[in-house]
């Protein structure tokens, strides 16, 4: 498959007004809203690293290479890419930037919004539109890049993508460290974290799950530089409380740990407001077998995860006092439970501007789909 095909593929589709279904892997196409389109538009075969220039420390590769094809071209300069979304590397960077998805790594380096320099674009006119460039210092233009990465495949179908990369570090350790479990004493704890002289990769809360093996909340922490300022971090971490090194796997075995058909919602405030989240997550969640809650320290969100069947659950938490965002819901709990559609007269027009026909994912957004 080429971007070529894509176009044409998108072209035959507004043609015939039939809707797509715009998928990478095909892995996570029950999040969001339902999608009503009869036809899927796989870019899974559309693989590959286009262009890579280890100096300049960017990347560009086509939308179907998994993360695991990117790790394996970058490992042997030494260099990462950023991203860590829930799942695992399997994952395609295409769907990865199109959804905006994120993981514990966005402590450090942000989202995808933060690592993407450009895009390849099939807009739902069929048009092949370049945003961005190859290279980190790229301020041409109007900011489509940012547009694009996040809109979920509404607004166009991501061909290529262009990335800046890290250097790995020298030493790259996690650390386990009990926490309180009284909000107010985790709240003074979780205080502390936020201005200690730590500079994690990711540092994450877990509490107590029986698919993660974690009877306690506990605090996992991503080290990394060089073996002096690990040494350093490690001291400052260990005046919390005892601090235990533990395997590094264990980022890959929480990423996923989402099971197939669960409900998943993140529940976001401010940094400091983070304890009262992770409260009402709990108590709402509390009934849910194998419910998984991992809170953010520095970015003020819980992910929730839960059985697919805890549609009562997933009510409660809809009432939490905190923006709650649905990722993945049953169909028919949509419509009850999750924010308003988006039809606000700024994104219908943009909605309008890159995908006239409607054609793409459409009813993600919730939208109207009438044609």
């Amino acid at each position: 498959m080429t971007s070529a095909d894509v176009r044409d593929a998108v072209r035959d589709a507004a043609a015939a007004r039939a809707p797509l279904r715009i998928a990478g892997s095909g892995a996570w196409l029950d999040a969001g809203r339902p999608v009503k389109a009869a036809r899927t538009l796989s870019l899974s075969s559309l693989t590959g690293v286009v262009h890579y220039e280890p100096g300049d420390f960017t990347l560009t590769a086509r939308a179907g290479a998994t993360l695991a094809e990117i790790a394996d071209a970058t490992l042997p300069h030494q260099q990462f890419l950023a991203l860590d979304p829930f799942g695992d590397s399997g994952g395609t960077l295409g769907a990865t930037v199109a959804t905006g998805a994120s993981g514990p790594m966005a402590y450090a380096f942000g989202g995808p919004r933060d690592n993407v320099i450009g895009l390849e674009v099939v807009t739902g006119d069929g048009a092949i539109v370049r945003c961005g460039g190859r290279v980190v210092k790229n301020v041409a233009g109007f900011d489509l890049t940012r547009l694009f990465t996040g809109s979920w495949g509404t607004l166009g179908v991501v061909t290529e993508v262009s990335v800046r990369l890290r250097a790995l570090p020298q030493v790259d350790e996690t650390y386990a460290l009990a926490v309180e479990s009284e909000p107010e004493r985790l709240a003074a704890l979780v205080a502390r974290l936020r201005v200690a002289s730590i500079a994690p990769l990711a540092m994450e809360l877990i509490f107590p799950s029986r698919a993660l093996r974690v009877d306690v909340p506990t605090l996992l922490v991503r080290l990394s530089g060089n073996a002096a300022s690990v040494r350093a971090q490690r001291s400052v971490l260990a005046s919390f409380g005892d601090v235990e090194q533990t395997s590094a796997g264990i980022w890959n075995i929480l990423r996923s740990a989402e099971p197939p058909q669960a409900i998943v919602a993140r529940v976001s405030t401010r940094p400091s407001r983070l304890v009262d989240a992770c409260t009402q997550a709990r108590e709402a969640t509390a009934s849910a077998t194998d419910a998984l809650l991992i809170a953010s320290v520095g970015r003020g969100s819980v992910r929730c995860t839960l059985p697919g069947d805890a549609h009562d659950e997933a009510r409660q938490l809809a009432r939490c006092d905190a923006t709650v965002i649905f990722e993945r819901l049953p169909a028919e709990l949509w419509s009850e439970i999750a924010p308003s559609p988006v039809s606000d007269r700024l994104s219908r027009s943009v909605k309008a501007r890159f995908d006239p026909s409607r054609i793409l994912n459409p009813g993600l957004l919730g939208e109207d789909v009438a044609q």
